[in-house]
C-alpha cells in the first residue's frame, strides 16, 4: 500500500471529522423564536458571557491598577468611588503640579500602542463595534480587544475622562466575531454574536444584565431594535454579570436605595422640565464631542501625540476641577446623599459642561475611553443641579437630590444614545431601584422627542431598513415568507474520491468555483474549491482526492432557511449559488437567479389571487398629486382610514412594497385594500387626486 495515500487518506478522515461537526453547529439556526435558535445561542452566548465577564475582571482590575499608579503614587490623588465599588471619599491633591503632566504622559502613551498596532481602536469603542455589524459583516479584527484594554486603561487610569463600557462591550463584541470566524458562522450570526458582546460586556461591569441584554438590541438604531440579538444578549449578560459579580461582588454600583420613589403626582411636572434640560444638554454633549474631534483630526500632528494634547488640557483643568478627571461615578454618589452638602453648588452646576469638554478632550483627541459613563454623570449633575436650585421653593419636591440624580442619568444618555429603554433599566439595576421608572419614562421620552435625530453614536441607523446587513430582507419583504425549497434547482456532483487531477476540468477560472462532491454512501460530502488547489503539490494531484480541497467557509444551506437569510449569505460572500443539504442528503443547489424567479413567480400568482377575493373586499388605485393632504408624510403618520390596507405603491414605474416608514410622494400610484363602501371616505381622506379609480373584478 502507498503511504502517500494512508497519509492521505488519514488527513482526510480527520478533516472530513471536523468539517462535520463545524457543519453541525451551523446548522441549528432557523427563526429566531425557535427552539433550535435558542439551542444554538444557549452555547454560542455562553461562550460570550463567560469572555465578557473575564474581560470586565480584566478590565476592571487595570483600571484600577493604572489609577493606583498614575494618580495614586505620582499624583497622590485618588478619586472617590460609588458604595459598590470603594468609598466616596474627597481625598486632597498631594502632588498637584504633576497632575497635567501624568495626565499627558498617559495619553502619549495609549496614543503610541493605538497608532502603532490598531488604529480603529482610538476613541470610545462602541461605534466601532456598531459599524462592524452594519458594514462589516460583523467582523473585528482579533487584536483590538486588547489593544483597547490596555489603552483605555492607561487613558481612565492616568486621569483621563472616559468611561469603562465602551471598552469592555468591544472586549466581548471582539471575541463574538473571532468566534464567529473560528466556528464559520454566516455574516448574520456574526452580527447577532457582536451585538450580544456589546451588551454582555456592559452589562457585566455595569452590574446590569437586564439593561445589558436590551442595549444589544437598542443601540444598533435610532429608531428601531434588533429584536434577533435580544435572547443571545440576555443569555450572555446574564453569564458575563455572574462572572464579573462573583470576583466583585453583587451590590450595585451606587447601592440599594429602597427608601426613594415616586410619590407625589405634581413632581412629573419638574421630571418634563428636567427632560428638556437633559435633551438639551444631550445635543450639546455630541455636538460638542464630535466638534473637537473635528479640530483636532484639522491638526498638522502625528496622530499619536494629539492624545497627549488632550491629556494635558484635561490635566490643567483638573488643577481647577478634580471632579472632571477620570470616571466620575463617585461624584455622582456624594451627589446622590447627604454628603451632597460637600459639594459646592458652584461646583454641581458647573461640573455637566466641564465633564463634556474633558472627556471630549480625552476621547475626541484619539484616547481611549467610553463615553457612556461620562454622559451619566452628565445627567446625574444635571438632575441634582435642578434639586439644588429648586428643592427650597418648589412644594412637593423630595427631601434629597438622590431621585432627581438618577432621572438625570437616564434622561441625559437615553436620550442622545436612542436607548432609552435599557439606559432606564440599567440605571434602576445600578441604583437598585424600579421605584423611579414612572417619571423615569417621562424624562426620558421627552429627552429623546427634542434629541431628534442627534446621536452620540454615529454609526447607528434609522432603521433596520437602512442597514446593509438587512437590505435583501427589507427590499424584498415576500422573501421572508419564501423556503430554500421553494428554488431548489439540479446541481452537478463528484465524488469525492475523485483526484484532483481529474477534477481540474470542472474548475473554472474564477477562483471562487466550487464543486459539490460526494461521500462513499452517496450523500453530501462537501464543497471543494477551486481556490484552495495551489495548497496542494502538483506532483500529488494525481492521487490526492478532491475532498482534501473541503472548504470549511462554504455556504451549505438548509431546505428549511427563509430566502431572505439565505440571499443574504451569498450576497455578503459573493456567491451565485449554493448547495442545499439536508440531514446530511444533497438537494440540489440555490442560485441566485432561481431566487429571484422563484419571488416573481410567488409575487404574480399573489397578484392573481387579489383578484379572487370575497366580494366584501375591493381595491381602489388612486394617484397622488401635489396638493393631496398625506403627500410627504410616512405611511405611519398618514393614518389611513380604519379596515383599509396600503397594498402597493407604484413610483416611477417601480412597484414598492411599503412598510410604516414609507413617505408618499407626489406622482405616487397608490392600492388600497378596503371594503366598498369606504369607497367614498378613502376618496375624502385622500383629498385632491389625478385618478380615484375602483379596480373591477369577478366578484369583488
Amino acid at each position: 500500500m502507498n503511504p502517500d495515500n494512508m497519509v492521505s487518506g488519514k488527513e482526510q478522515t480527520i478533516h472530513e471529522r471536523v468539517s462535520i461537526w463545524l457543519r453541525r453547529i451551523r446548522a441549528i439556526s432557523s427563526g429566531f423564536e425557535g427552539q433550535r435558535y435558542l439551542a444554538k445561542w444557549l452555547f454560542l452566548s455562553t461562550a460570550i458571557g463567560i469572555i465578557a465577564g473575564l474581560g470586565s475582571v480584566v478590565f476592571y482590575s487595570a483600571i484600577d491598577g493604572c489609577t493606583q499608579l498614575f494618580l495614586g503614587k505620582m499624583v497622590g490623588y485618588l478619586p472617590p468611588s460609588p458604595v459598590g465599588e470603594g468609598s466616596p471619599d474627597i481625598v486632597p491633591m498631594a502632588r498637584k503640579w504633576l497632575l497635567p503632566l501624568v495626565t499627558a504622559f498617559g495619553g502619549l502613551l495609549s496614543g503610541l500602542i493605538v497608532f502603532k498596532w490598531a488604529p480603529e481602536a482610538e476613541g470610545h469603542g462602541t461605534d466601532a463595534a456598531i459599524e462592524a455589524i452594519h458594514n462589516k459583516g460583523g467582523t473585528i479584527r482579533p487584536r483590538i480587544p486588547l489593544i483597547k484594554l490596555i489603552s483605555s486603561a492607561i487613558t481612565i487610569g492616568s486621569g483621563g475622562s472616559g468611561g469603562r463600557e465602551g471598552p469592555a462591550a468591544q472586549i466581548s463584541a471582539g471575541f463574538g466575531s473571532l468566534m464567529g470566524k473560528w466556528l464559520h458562522l454566516d455574516a448574520r450570526s456574526r452580527r447577532i454574536a457582536v451585538a450580544a458582546g456589546i451588551g454582555a460586556g456592559i452589562g457585566a461591569i455595569f452590574k446590569a444584565p437586564l439593561g445589558g441584554a436590551l442595549l444589544s438590541a437598542e443601540i444598533l438604531y435610532i429608531h428601531d431594535l434588533e429584536v434577533e440579538a435580544l435572547i443571545p444578549g440576555l443569555i450572555a449578560s446574564i453569564v458575563g454579570y455572574s462572572i464579573f459579580g462573583a470576583f466583585f461582588g453583587y451590590t450595585p454600583i451606587f447601592g440599594a436605595m429602597p427608601e426613594i420613589g415616586f410619590n407625589k403626582p405634581i413632581q412629573l411636572i419638574y421630571y418634563a422640565i428636567l427632560g428638556i434640560i437633559c435633551g438639551l444638554v444631550g445635543i450639546l454633549y455630541a455636538k460638542s464631542f464630535y466638534g473637537v474631534h473635528e479640530i483636532f483630526r484639522r491638526i498638522s500632528l502625528p496622530r499619536w501625540v494629539k492624545p497627549a494634547i488632550g491629556g494635558l488640557l484635561v490635566g490643567l483643568m483638573g488643577l481647577a476641577m478634580p471632579e472632571c478627571l477620570h470616571m466620575g461615578y463617585g461624584w455622582v454618589q456624594l451627589a446622590m446623599g447627604s454628603e451632597a452638602s460637600e459639594l459646592h453648588l458652584w461646583i454641581i452646576l458647573a461640573l455637566p459642561f466641564v465633564k463634556i469638554l474633558s472627556t471630549s478632550l480625552s476621547i475626541s483627541s484619539g484616547g481611549s475611553g467610553g463615553i457612556f459613563g461620562p454622559g451619566m454623570v452628565v445627567g446625574g449633575m444635571l438632575g441634582a443641579s435642578f434639586w439644588r436650585l429648586f428643592a427650597p421653593m418648589l412644594p412637593g419636591m423630595p427631601a434629597n437630590p438622590a431621585p432627581f440624580v438618577i432621572i438625570g442619568m437616564i434622561g441625559m444618555f437615553g436620550g442622545i444614545a436612542h436607548a432609552p429603554l435599557a439606559v432606564m433599566l440599567m440605571v434602576a439595576e445600578m441604583t437598585g431601584n424600579l421605584s423611579l421608572l414612572a417619571p423615569a419614562m417621562i424624562v426620558v421620552a421627552i429627552s429623546t422627542a427634542i434629541v431628534g435625530d442627534n446621536t452620540i453614536y454615529r454609526s447607528q441607523l434609522i432603521d433596520r431598513a437602512s442597514s446593509p446587513a438587512h437590505r435583501v430582507r427589507m427590499s424584498f419583504p415576500l422573501l421572508s415568507s419564501l423556503l430554500v425549497r421553494d428554488a431548489v434547482s439540479p446541481c452537478t456532483t463528484l465524488s469525492g474520491k475523485l483526484p484532483i487531477n481529474a477534477a481540474k476540468p470542472y474548475f473554472v477560472r474564477d477562483p471562487a468555483s466550487v464543486i459539490v462532491f460526494l461521500d462513499e454512501a452517496g450523500n453530501f460530502g462537501g464543497v471543494a474549491t477551486g481556490r484552495l488547489l495551489n495548497k496542494i503539490p502538483p506532483e500529488k494531484t494525481g492521487i490526492t482526492p478532491i475532498s482534501i480541497l473541503d472548504d470549511k467557509e462554504a455556504v451549505i444551506l438548509n431546505p428549511e432557511d427563509p430566502m431572505d437569510v439565505a440571499l443574504e449569505q451569498l450576497t455578503t460572500r459573493g456567491l451565485s449559488w449554493a448547495p442545499v443539504v439536508e440531514s446530511g442528503r444533497l438537494l440540489g443547489k440555490l442560485t441566485v437567479k432561481d431566487a429571484i424567479a422563484t419571488y416573481r413567480n410567488t409575487l404574480e400568482r399573489s397578484i392573481r389571487r387579489t383578484t379572487e377575493l370575497p366580494g366584501n373586499i375591493a381595491v381602489f388605485e388612486a394617484k397622488l398629486n401635489p396638493s393631496s393632504p398625506v403627500v410627504g408624510k410616512l405611511l405611519r403618520e398618514a393614518h389611513f382610514p380604519a379596515d383599509t390596507l396600503v397594498v402597493s405603491i407604484v413610483r416611477q414605474s417601480n412597484t414598492i412594497f411599503p412598510h410604516a416608514d414609507t413617505r408618499l410622494e407626489s406622482g405616487d400610484i397608490i392600492v388600497v385594500m378596503a371594503d366598498p363602501a369606504s369607497e367614498s371616505i378613502l376618496h375624502k381622506f385622500l383629498g385632491s387626486t389625478d385618478a380615484f379609480n375602483p379596480v373591477k373584478n369577478n366578484g369583488i
